[in-house]
């Protein structure tokens, strides 16, 4: 066996469990984009927040993604110094689907009042959002907790 011929072979034997090691989980990838669409919130960023969001995404109010982008604008425009704060995050996944259980409390400025716009320091909301996975990207189809 030529020099080439074992490392082609060595290599082939390793990367499979390099890919297996080095691949994030789904559970990994769920807490990103919860990080990356708080962060995204908190900067007011309204194209990297529904980037998180799926273009099928409906729930029980009636919400779908071009009304939530309608609403994220219309409130970026009166919030300032927007803090997201998220805490005890459960993670389920089921295949191609997915929910992810945290609370919540959101903290901005209205004006030049400054107070928690969801949840409060005693009971933050409890939210649960499904997600689905499209090819190898987690986005939101539904929430709960967020509107009452």
């Amino acid at each position: 066996m030529s020099k080439k011929s074992a490392i082609l072979l060595f290599l082939l034997i390793i990367s499979p469990v390099l890919i297996y090691f080095l691949w994030p989980s789904d559970e990994a990838r769920i807490k990103k984009l919860i990080k990356e669409g708080a962060t995204a919130v908190e900067k007011e960023e309204i194209d990297n927040v529904m980037a998180k969001v799926s273009f099928s995404y409906q729930d029980e109010k009636g919400l779908t993604y071009i009304l939530i982008k309608k609403v994220l604008e219309s409130q970026f425009k009166s919030l300032s110094g927007i803090k997201i704060e998220y805490e005890n995050l459960r993670i389920e996944v089921k295949e191609k689907l997915a929910t992810a259980e945290f609370d919540l409390r959101v903290i901005a400025t209205i004006g030049s009042r400054t107070g928690y716009i969801i949840g409060d320091l005693q009971t933050p909301a409890r939210i649960k959002l499904f997600l689905e996975k499209e090819r190898t990207t987690w986005l939101v189809i539904k929430t709960e907790g967020i509107i009452s």
